[in-house]
């Protein structure tokens, strides 16, 4: 199923060119004080509430009408994974626009780090670059959404505890910063076009992305080339923090990541998910 959240508040499921609007299917009012992660996430577990949903919803609007946004709105962390793929750690270590002086060799040797909710962004915005004068690059990168609490999970069970898969990007300002803050700017995350509930990709391990820039195709690889697997991510990731729904992993990029200007138009294709497409507006400063 895919499940997107459009026009702001409306959460709706997408069958073809159309978008059901299933909203009043949900409790969008938590109590206070609010439980950790998304409030919504902790709900679309229930496929047969949302199938119920969908069959008694009137409401049908075309997709092309709609402004999507991204399908989740409140994820309590925004996990990163540095660096995830052998051939961008070797693109990395020769760029010392990227390196900064730093070697890379494995992902569990820099472990994970977090970005700001407040990068977060659907495809019917814009990337505003945050600096004229710096360099701000493109990273695809699959994102996993967690649906059932997770802490200490081991990977043969963290499939259990995934709700869903969506298109990242992740967009960077280079510099010798720590990757928390350069990956933080407002707009600098970005998730859409919906979500796609696991039930739909069993198999996350086998998955092509690639990514575009005005038609020139820039970043291309799948998921089968990840050094920890999605399993082993939230294997790693729970044993450092609890997990909980609505969170996000963004698994890493492959080779080829590249600078953006204004101006700019970003086609991101992840297999099994769809297509995302995002401007890149004029810098902030």
């Amino acid at each position: 199923m895919k499940i997107c959240r459009f026009n702001h508040n409306r959460i709706g499921v997408v069958v073809g060119d159309t978008v059901i609007d299933i909203t009043s299917a949900f409790d969008l009012n938590p109590a206070w004080p609010l439980p950790p992660g998304d409030w919504l996430a902790r709900q679309l577990l229930d496929l047969p509430k949302m199938r119920a949903a969908v069959s008694k919803s009137s409401s049908r609007l075309a997709l092309h009408e709609v402004s999507l946004a991204s399908p989740i709105a409140n994820p309590g962390k925004i996990i990163g994974a540095p660096i995830n793929y052998r051939a961008h750690i070797d693109e990395a270590n020769a760029d010392s626009e990227i390196n900064n002086g730093t070697t890379y060799t494995n992902i569990d040797e820099f472990g994970l780090f977090l970005k700001a909710g407040s990068s977060l962004i659907g495809p019917s915005e814009t990337v505003m670059p945050r600096f004229s004068e710096r360099r701000t690059d493109h990273e695809v990168e699959l994102a996993v959404i967690i649906g059932k609490e997770a802490s200490f999970v081991k990977k043969d069970r963290a499939f259990e505890h995934i709700l869903g898969f969506t298109i990242g990007l992740d967009m960077t300002v280079r510099g010798k910063e720590f990757p928390s803050f350069r990956k933080s700017p407002d707009t600098y995350t970005v998730l859409g076009p919906w979500l796609v509930t696991f039930d739909e990709i069993p198999s996350p391990d086998a998955l092509e992305l690639r990514l575009s820039v005005n038609g020139i195709e820039k970043q291309r690889a799948n998921t089968s080339q990840l050094i920890f697997s999605v399993a082993r991510l939230i294997e790693y990731a729970s044993s450092f923090y609890t997990l909980f729904p609505g969170d996000i992993i963004m698994t890493g990029t492959p080779q080829g990541v590249g600078p953006v200007q204004p101006g700019d138009t970003i086609d991101v294709q992840i297999e099994a998910i769809g297509e995302l497409s995002i401007s890149v507006g004029r810098a902030a400063s």
